[in-house]
């Protein structure tokens, strides 16, 4: 009668690579947005600008309202982030909302925020006064030195963005405004959303939750489209062009990233 074979002993050094190829397939947590994992809706600074009085409550307000109607995660209690600051590149998205002409860029602010596109930054310009549009005018011409050689276009329902989330018809704000947003784009990358609607004047609340504002002319139903226009920018910043294609900041800015 035979004696069995002896299994043979699968040497330490195969089944040690072979425990840690399988910990490597192992679902790990992935963070949603930047170092903390959350959007981060900031205002921009510039200059010696302050961002205080009626809108310095819609940045928390646009966190909460994304936190409501999305499964992203989102600061409530939004940072304040200067032109001339590092903190810029912490994260690819900036708010920049202004009543008047903000003056010449510090050639420092201007050089940091070519950082910021370089690595896939969003900007979001918000006129606060759209009758005069002085802001929007002095923005467009400090943007000029920042990203040479290209001019912004409209944009409407053709845009991801007025799809990100919400299947919107039309740009809206506390006022209605154009339809359209205007956009600079390089390659193909959406970089500077330009809105003239008062989207920040739109959100901002009082502590007891009214509204700041009355939107017109239609009321109501015109803030809720705003707010879905918030949203589809907050959506469109986490993803890339396409709605299914989730990934946090460090690889969304690479892939955003394009060379001056």
């Amino acid at each position: 009668m035979r004696k069995p074979t002896p299994k043979a002993l699968i040497p330490p050094a195969i089944l040690i690579a072979v425990i840690a190829t399988l910990l490597c397939l192992v679902p790990r947590p992935v963070r949603a947005f930047g170092e903390s994992g959350v959007f981060d809706p900031r205002v921009l600074i510039v200059g010696t600008a302050k961002f205080d009085g009626l809108r310095s409550t819609a940045p928390a307000r646009f966190s909460w309202e994304l936190t409501r109607r999305t499964s992203a995660p989102a600061r409530l209690a939004p940072e304040i982030v200067r032109a001339d600051s590092h903190t810029l590149l912490s994260e690819p998205f900036a708010w920049w909302i202004g009543d008047k002409d903000p003056g010449e860029l510090h050639p420092r602010e201007i050089g940091m925020l070519r950082q910021f596109f370089a690595l896939g930054g969003v900007l979001l310009v918000d006129e606060s006064e759209p009758d005069k549009k002085d802001f929007t005018r002095g923005a467009k011409r400090e943007l000029g030195r920042v990203i040479p050689d290209i001019a912004p276009i409209a944009i409407g329902t053709e845009h991801v963005v007025f799809r990100s989330f919400y299947l919107l018809r039309r740009a809206e704000g506390r006022v209605a405004g154009s339809p359209k947003l205007e956009a600079i784009v390089r390659n193909g990358a959406t970089q500077v959303l330009f809105s003239s609607h008062d989207l920040a004047g739109a959100l901002a609340q009082y502590p007891s939750g009214s509204p700041v504002f009355p939107v017109t002319p239609g009321g109501e139903p015109q803030r809720e489209m705003a707010i879905r226009l918030s949203i589809n920018v907050a959506m469109y910043v986490l993803c890339t062009n396409y709605k299914d294609d989730q990934v946090h900041a460090p690889f969304l800015m690479r892939r955003r990233a394009r060379d001056f």
